[in-house]
């Protein structure tokens, strides 16, 4: 294995999800900066959808995603805030294989430059699952740029040194969707 780092770029397959009880398409400028952003920087977007904060329904579009082989990473806006139906956090932690601690931590130092002391109250979290890395971000446009500008283009980016993400996703494992939904109608009919 080589130590010099390639100046070529990996594009990533990148799925967004907005979580909102209250946006369409049309008012979801988090989600279409996070689109123009991704697709800016050289990455795929394989999907984007739009879905109401309820734990269940975004844990079963997660769900999907994790386990599709074309998947690499997945943004997440919208739900991390501290009202009730806020729940991004709660749909997404149990899916976990690994968590990215550093991931908030980073983005609420780079967000109280622009908030102050506000950013306590931002959920903003990352981790791992089925070589998928998934990113949580607050559901305003501002943080969505905070998140993607100061963390988000330069860890996607395959030539970021000394480390980024693209390395650890790029090894998912080839698994047929087809294949998940033999074995769901084989059990059952049982």
């Amino acid at each position: 294995m080589s130590s010099v780092p390639s100046t070529e770029m990996k594009p990533l397959n990148v799925a967004l999800l907005t979580v909102s009880d209250t946006r369409g398409p049309e008012q979801d400028t988090s989600g279409q900066f996070l689109e123009d952003s991704v697709v800016e920087a050289g990455h795929n977007l394989v999907a984007r959808r739009i879905l109401p904060d309820d734990v269940y329904l975004v844990r079963a579009l997660l769900s999907g995603w994790i386990a599709d082989s074309q998947v690499h990473a997945v943004i997440i806006t919208g739900g991390t805030g501290l009202l009730e139906r806020d729940s991004t956090p709660e749909a997404v932690r149990p899916l976990l294989d690994k968590t990215i601690e550093g991931f908030g931590e980073e983005f609420r130092r780079l967000s109280a430059a622009e908030i102050g002391s506000s950013t306590v109250q931002s959920r903003a979290m990352a981790g791992m699952a089925n070589h998928t890395v998934i990113f949580c971000l607050p559901g305003s446009t501002g943080a969505c740029r905070t998140g993607w500008e100061g963390i988000l283009l330069s860890q996607l980016d395959s030539r970021h040194t000394p480390c980024n993400f693209s390395g650890l996703v790029l090894r998912k494992p080839e698994k047929p969707m087809s294949r998940l939904n033999e074995v769901i109608g084989q059990r059952a009919k049982r």
